[in-house]
């Protein structure tokens, strides 16, 4: 092979190679700008919801108030069993509701438990 061969060949895989990082560089960067839209719509997505409501002012929502992260830490256990036991009693009667709307709907038998004597 002659020299000038040699000088061809190199110049021919250089370009190749620097052909090669440009195309990554380019995907790569497109890659980084779609995650930064898409962590922008996800910001907008969530930006709406604001910060928790102050447990001491009361709210709109029918009387549930949305506690902020980590305050069951810091409150009494008394008041988390009392909420505990609440919020079961009220999954309970909920789930008791259902059950007897279904076999109402499907004209099935009442189960004693579930027929409200009150």
């Amino acid at each position: 092979m002659t020299w000038w061969s040699w000088i061809l060949l190199w110049v021919a895989l250089i370009a190749l190679s620097l052909l090669l990082h440009v195309l990554l560089g380019v995907r790569l960067f497109r890659q980084a700008m779609a995650t930064v839209k898409e962590l922008g719509a996800a910001g907008e997505k969530l930006g709406h919801l604001g910060p928790f409501p102050e447990p001491d002012k009361p709210d709109n929502d029918g009387g549930k108030r949305l506690l902020p992260p980590g305050s069951a830490v810091f409150a009494p256990p008394e008041q988390m069993r009392h909420d505990y036991l609440a919020a079961k009693a009220a999954r309970r009667e909920a789930r008791r509701k259902r059950r007897v709307e279904r076999r109402a709907e499907r004209g099935q038998p009442q189960s004693l438990h579930d027929i409200d004597f009150r």
